[in-house]
């Protein structure tokens, strides 16, 4: 499995104002023309945070904890429904409300994002896409504490947790 190099997403401005398209393959090469993520953090009411575990396959940080769903904007679609999209095809979860906590620029070695980031709390069945995940479960506040900085996760959901969470 893989991803698709030829899905396209929108270039956007550091306000989300779209400048024009991009393929994934281009998007991720090194170019750093900057791109829409939508980013949900899950808690459950006992304040546990839902992570999910990338595959292996992946081609930005295989094999890493990462936040609960996170996803591209395509090209001609909303951040709003690009979440509602996105925790469906991964959580298989369709009954949430997501909270808008702001958007940030994120950049690494093969990519620039606009990270749109969304939480929500939420008791119900969470069932992780066996395509587009390898699996994922809830971790308390110290256990993700005494986890960073060590490899486990992603730099993005790292960097993202201190800044909305720490």
């Amino acid at each position: 499995m893989q991803d698709n190099k030829e899905e396209l997403f929108p270039i956007v401005d550091e306000r989300g104002n779209v400048l024009g398209s991009i393929s994934r393959g281009k998007a991720h090469d090194g170019c750093k023309l900057l791109h829409p993520v939508v980013h949900l953090h899950l808690f459950n009411s006992k304040g546990e945070l839902y992570l999910q575990k990338r595959p292996s396959w992946k081609d930005i940080q295989p094999d890493k904890w990462d936040t609960a769903c996170g996803g591209h904007v395509d090209f001609g679609e909303s951040v709003k429904n690009a979440i509602k999209r996105e925790v469906n095809e991964e959580l298989g979860i369709t009954d949430y409300t997501p909270i808008q906590m702001g958007h940030y620029v994120f950049e690494s070695k093969k990519e620039k994002e606009l990270v749109y980031v969304n939480k929500t709390t939420y008791d119900g069945l969470v069932n992780p896409s066996k395509e587009e995940l390898s699996g994922g479960r809830f971790w308390k506040r110290q256990e993700i504490l005494d986890n960073i900085g060590k490899g486990i996760f992603t730099p993005n959901f790292e960097s993202e947790y201190i800044k909305y969470f720490g």
